[in-house]
């Protein structure tokens, strides 16, 4: 097999970047849409940073997800 034209990461590993980067984007989002003062609503204080930890999560299982032929 040919290495030199085989990319560090697969299909699935790219799909599941891009989720993560969308759930990212999605919770600093609902970090700005907060009404309240300085940020301390509910959205701005507790769901927001949850999904943002869900993106980062999401991203680090997309760089470790191993593809069925490596293994």
């Amino acid at each position: 097999m040919d290495n030199k034209n085989k990319l560090a990461f697969d299909k699935k590993n790219y799909t599941l970047m891009l989720v993560g980067i969308a759930v990212l984007i999605a919770g600093f989002t609902l970090m700005t849409m907060d009404k309240e003062q300085y940020g301390f609503g509910v959205v701005g204080l507790t769901i927001g940073p949850i999904v943002v930890m869900a993106g980062f999560i999401i991203q680090f299982f997309a760089i470790f997800a191993k593809s069925k032929q490596n293994k």
